[in-house]
């Protein structure tokens, strides 16, 4: 299959798309990103994805603020040019080169691409995965806190460190020991009978699955709080899970050697990733 490339509008093969090499991106690490995943040609709430984007840069302090109906032609694009039902997309932002020659201000420089390879093997959700807690710690005294940027390195080393270790995610602690998120996800746990997720404020991303996870348990009247949590009171829990937009809700059986739960996919979990994928088809199914 033929990967496009949709870059500051235009529509080219993916080995075609080349930006500047003093893009403020590649040169200072200016930027955020969406990764999103589209069923049947539709990007599962591509709004939600795009208003986190523009929020962010204009909570980062952004000059140019990107404009959302510029970043969904984008999107779309890119999605309509791609030939398969289940699509990893994503979308970068930054804030263009810095040494524009006829302009006083740079434009963004936007791109947009999308590929097949969208989903996980069936046994993370069958069997569950193993997560690990290699010591990273994050704050909320940190600007990019919160929001999806480029900077990623650090995440991206805390991952890799939990793959060399045969694990399949990293948890993030903050700086008093409570688990805030993973290196690519957001946390929800289950203990007796509610579902418990880290508040915003820990900081954590605000995650559009995550808030999608929220939206469903209070429809399917499972109780739900937002609080700190201790990493004993994870490893306390009866079931733990691990979403984002590829993801979706991805079981988690044990935290290193700790067993969560009977160290198999709760109830609770499946029930939502159920609810989830129901949710999914009603939003994207083409009429």
């Amino acid at each position: 299959m033929r990967e496009w490339v949709s870059l500051n509008g235009r529509l080219m093969p993916a080995d075609q798309a080349q930006v500047s090499a003093f893009d403020s991106g590649l040169m200072q690490g200016v930027g955020l990103f969406e990764t999103m995943r589209g069923y049947n040609g539709c990007v599962f709430r591509l709004e939600r994805h795009l208003d986190r984007l523009v929020n962010s840069a204009r909570q980062l302090g952004w000059t140019v603020v990107p404009d959302a109906d510029r970043l969904r032609e984008n999107v779309e694009q890119v999605v309509g040019a791609t030939e398969q039902e289940d699509t990893r997309v994503r979308l970068t932002v930054t804030t263009g080169t810095l040494r524009p020659t006829d302009q006083e201000r740079p434009d963004l420089t936007v791109i947009a691409c999308a590929s097949a390879g969208a989903t996980y093997p069936p046994e993370c959700y069958t069997k569950g995965v193993t997560v690990l807690v290699p010591g990273y710690r994050q704050g909320p005294h940190e600007p990019t806190a919160g929001h999806k940027t480029t900077s990623y390195f650090g995440r991206l080393a805390s991952l890799r460190a939990a793959h060399a270790r045969g694990a399949f995610e990293a948890l993030w602690l903050t700086h008093d020991d409570h688990v805030a998120e993973g290196a690519i996800s957001s946390v929800f746990v289950v203990a007796g009978e509610q579902l418990l997720t880290p508040p915003l404020e820990t900081p954590v991303l605000p995650g559009i699955t995550r808030a999608a996870v929220i939206e469903l348990a209070h429809g399917l009247g499972i109780p739900v709080r937002e609080k700190a949590l201790p990493l004993n009171a994870v490893l306390e829990a009866d079931e733990m899970f691990l979403t984002n937009s590829l993801m979706e809700l991805i079981p988690v059986v044990r935290v290193g050697r700790e067993p969560i739960g009977n160290e198999r996919p709760g109830d609770t979990t499946l029930r939502l990733l159920d609810a989830y994928r129901r949710l999914v088809q009603r939003e994207c199914t083409r009429g």
